[in-house]
């Protein structure tokens, strides 16, 4: 099927919803500057010191270097911090913002991009689940009991030719100790999980909430947006939302757009390659016309 065919599909999908899911991967912050770190490559052409070492994105977001070097841990951290503060979300979250809230049953946004960008972009928090935490929220490393602390008082000095963070790193007003991000990282057994749980259950009393209003006349639209194969939650994530309301998903990815076949899920799973805002921009227009 043509890719203008496909487009007209999600145009159509788009315009009989009655709700709206947004899943979002790395791919959907690529138009607003920022890397989806894809493969160790793409990661090392954002962070060339890291290449010199042979450090990893997964060997870096590790919760030891926490414990065993602050310095080199906030390096890391503190450089993509201030990134996604200092970061304008592109115009397509406007986009998706303005077909969510033409919907009489509302919308979610789920997403693994810890950048808080849907919240900058202008989306309700209560509307949010961030499934692998956020950068702009920290906890204790040492567990001392003070919760979870908002991370808009903390800045961090970052070297860029070491990477490596000036000291004093942000530490626990409770304790003395020192604050790491509120993000789920690789191995990861300390993570914090109680403010992503507080937005999964929303989540989840969203869409009994659909199940108890509409039955079996749910009109839910997935739209996925850059969510890779690599780290597949978001992705089946949306498939199952799609499957379970008998909905269509809409899946914009630059390089893998494929969704499963017909004859596994039904006519309305459509795949769309591209960068998020060229396509959402693309739908957009061929609503209007």
């Amino acid at each position: 099927m043509s890719s203008s065919a496909e487009t007209e599909r999600a145009v159509e999908a788009i315009r009989n919803a009655n709700s709206i899911l947004i899943t979002a991967g790395a791919g959907l912050g690529v138009d607003s500057g920022l890397p989806d770190f894809r493969g160790d490559r793409g990661f090392w052409n954002v962070y060339p010191p890291y290449e010199r070492r042979g450090f990893s994105f997964a060997d870096l977001a590790n919760p030891a270097w926490f414990r065993n070097d602050l310095p080199f841990a906030w390096g890391f951290y503190g450089h993509r911090l201030h990134r996604y503060r200092e970061t304008v979300p592109h115009d397509g979250f406007q986009l998706l913002l303005r077909w969510a809230n033409r919907c009489e049953d509302g919308f979610f946004a789920v997403t693994s991009n810890v950048d808080g960008q849907f919240q900058k972009a202008g989306f309700p928090e209560d509307r949010i689940v961030e499934i692998h935490g956020s950068i702009h929220h920290l906890q204790c490393v040492d567990g001392c009991g003070i919760g979870i602390l908002d991370g808009e008082e903390y800045s961090v000095e970052v070297n860029e030719a070491t990477m490596r963070a000036a000291v004093p790193v942000p530490t626990c007003p409770r304790c003395g100790g020192p604050l790491r991000p509120n993000i789920l990282m690789f191995d990861d057994r300390e993570w914090d999980s109680s403010r992503t749980d507080r937005q999964s259950a929303r989540y989840q009393r969203w869409l009994r909430h659909l199940h108890e209003r509409r039955g079996d006349r749910v009109n839910l639209v997935v739209v996925e947006c850059g969510a890779g194969t690599a780290l597949p939650a978001i992705r089946a994530e949306s498939e199952r939302r799609a499957r379970e309301f008998g909905g269509a998903l809409i899946r914009i990815n630059r390089y893998d757009p494929d969704v499963p076949g017909a004859e596994v899920v039904g006519p309305l799973f459509i795949g769309l390659r591209g960068g998020a805002l060229d396509v959402l921009r693309r739908i957009d227009l061929a609503q209007e016309s």
